[in-house]
């Protein structure tokens, strides 16, 4: 009822008050109501717009799992290169969602590891961000 609420700009009493009174069509489960999408269309007579992340009640996630492997790396640059991508993930706000990178730099065979856990879009900015300071 809260969703429906939010949706129609109205209290969530009111909409409670709808459903008591038969005005909204609503299907009990449990404690809580459900209205299905043609019911909340019906009592509205206007297309109401299905949320566009919303399946069955869940918000869509995505998540990126990536190792980049770079080789022939000085450790200067491993050292940039993980001192950028950890600032940029350190200097998120709370709602981005959660950004993990883990890296590892082998001297002996000058090679930098990095692991990231993300969103695609954090995923691909980080991944430009390499671009840059390897392009350089």
């Amino acid at each position: 009822m809260e969703q429906v609420a939010e949706r129609l700009g109205l209290h969530v009493r009111t909409i409670r008050s709808y459903v008591r009174d038969g005005r909204l069509a609503a299907v009990r489960i449990g404690k809580q109501y459900r209205i299905a999408h043609q019911d909340l269309e019906a009592f509205t007579g206007r297309p109401v717009p299905a949320p566009p992340d919303d399946v069955d009640g869940r918000q869509l996630h995505t998540e990126v799992s990536s190792i980049v492997e770079v080789d022939a790396v000085d450790a200067e640059t491993a050292h940039r290169l993980t001192t950028l991508l950890m600032g940029s993930a350190a200097n998120r706000r709370a709602e981005d969602g959660s950004l993990r990178i883990q890296t590892v730099y082998d001297e002996e065979r000058a090679r930098l590891k990095v692991v990231v856990l993300g969103s695609l879009a954090d995923t691909a900015r980080l991944f430009a961000y390499m671009e840059g300071v390897l392009a350089s």
